[in-house]
């Protein structure tokens, strides 16, 4: 086989891979309940807002995703907790969820800049794929203040150094 042939052939074979991935994700963009599965998977929403699946995201049902955790945050803010998404979703329409998410600042450590900077599209896919996976599970513990004893474990934030 001449040489541009296979070189010809292999380009092929290592090009269709990358054009799956770009039809896959257009596809995600085309169901906006799709794109917001996929836009909490990047963004890391399971690792805090899902038990267990920052250890083991393989072996975490989807069934489970978003519902909270009972593992606290502490540190100089106090102690918080991932909230059960699916339960907080409930309370907001598409047009509060879109205000809530452009106003975000909650406790560490919750990326908030991370919500204010999204698309109009990011967030509507986000409370879609939510409001999708429906209700369920408990509410997370309430937040601890600064002082307070928190039940059960947390991961502990050191506080900054002095100046």
């Amino acid at each position: 086989m001449p040489s541009f042939l296979r070189v010809g052939a292999l380009s092929s074979c290592l090009c269709l891979p990358f054009l799956s991935l770009f039809s896959i994700a257009h596809a995600a963009d085309a169901d906006p309940v799709q794109r917001g599965r996929y836009l909490v998977q990047v963004a890391g929403c399971n690792d805090c807002h899902t038990a267990g699946y920052i250890l083991a995201p393989d072996k975490v049902p989807e069934s489970t995703w978003l519902t909270g955790d009972q593992l606290g945050w502490s540190g100089p803010w106090g102690t918080t907790y991932a909230s059960n998404l699916r339960l907080a979703m409930q309370a907001y329409d598409e047009e509060q969820w879109l205000a809530v998410a452009r106003q975000a600042n909650f406790r560490p450590p919750m990326p908030s800049h991370t919500l204010r900077i999204m698309d109009e599209a990011d967030l509507r896919g986000i409370y879609r794929y939510v409001r999708h996976l429906g209700a369920a599970g408990n509410r997370a513990p309430d937040y601890v203040p600064p002082g307070g004893t928190p039940k059960g474990p947390v991961v502990l934030f050191p506080s900054p150094p002095a100046p």
